[in-house]
Parts: C-alpha cells; sequence; structure tokens
C-alpha cells in the first residue's frame, strides 16, 4: 500500500520528546520511592526537584523559571510544584494545572506559560492554553498572576 505523503517523511518522536519521556518515566519512578514519606516530606522533596530543575536551565530561561514559580507559588499556594517531562509544573490533587517549559529543552526561540485542561481558563469556544515568554514586564508578571489565579478558580 503506498504511503500518503504525509507519512512518507514521519520519523517519530524527535529526540527531544524522547529524552522527554525518559525523564518522565523517571520522575515517575521517583515519586513512587516516595510513597511511604509524609505530605509534607513528599512536597518539600517535589520542590526541591523543581527548584533543582530550573537551576539547571541556562540564564534566561533559568531566570524566567525561577520569577514564574515565585509568581505560582505566590498566587496559588494551592498548587503543588512538581516535574513533569522535565519541567517545572504546578498540580492540583496531583494533576497538572500549568507548567513552564524553557526554549532551551525543544530548541525554541522562546520559553513557555502553559496550561491544561485542569485549568479554569475557559473563554467561550476558543481560549489560549501556553502563553509564549521572552521577559518578564511588571504587566507581564500582573497578567499571569492573573492566570494563575483564574486557573485555580
Amino acid at each position: 500500500m503506498p504511503m500518503s505523503k504525509s507519512t512518507e517523511n514521519y520519523s517519530g518522536f524527535t529526540a527531544e520528546e524522547r529524552a522527554a519521556m525518559k525523564e518522565h518515566a523517571r520522575e515517575e519512578k521517583k515519586a513512587a520511592s516516595r510513597r511511604g514519606a509524609s505530605r509534607a516530606e513528599k512536597e518539600a522533596a517535589a520542590e526541591r526537584d523543581v527548584l533543582e530543575k530550573i537551576a539547571e536551565m541556562q540564564d534566561t530561561d533559568r531566570t524566567l523559571a525561577e520569577r514564574i514559580h515565585k509568581i505560582i507559588r505566590a498566587a496559588a499556594p494551592e498548587l503543588a510544584p512538581k516535574l513533569w517531562y522535565g519541567m517545572p509544573a504546578y498540580a492540583r490533587d496531583g494533576k497538572v494545572v500549568c507548567h513552564f517549559q524553557s526554549a532551551e529543552k525543544f530548541k525554541s526561540r522562546y520559553a513557555t506559560l502553559g496550561f491544561s485542561d485542569q485549568a479554569a481558563l475557559d473563554d467561550g469556544v476558543m481560549w489560549p492554553a501556553a502563553y509564549a515568554l521572552t521577559e518578564l514586564t511588571a504587566a507581564a508578571e500582573e497578567q499571569i498572576t492573573a492566570l494563575v489565579r483564574k486557573a485555580v478558580g
């Protein structure tokens, strides 16, 4: 059966995508190893994991991620930091509500602040679920704070 043009060029997941999936598997194993720990110990360990991941980022991404982390923790302290496919993420009841993706991770020209379907950002029949970030101005920080507060309801 002849392949269509769209399937002829498909070569599977990119190296970055495969690395993210492997990282996610490691994160799940690490979380499973903490099953006997208290809730406070699990949360402290997850926070450390996120801060370590942010510290590993290159300068621009690290600066953005550090500030995004502080904004989210202040705007929605009920969200728990966790790693999600090697990215800092913030979850409620174990489900990711929002996450930061560094530009470097997928060789993009900008970092991204993304929201999952768990975020209460619905606005009609279409709304943004991810935002490109190149720098954080005071106005952008206010907008992010408002988005995060709306996302958690």
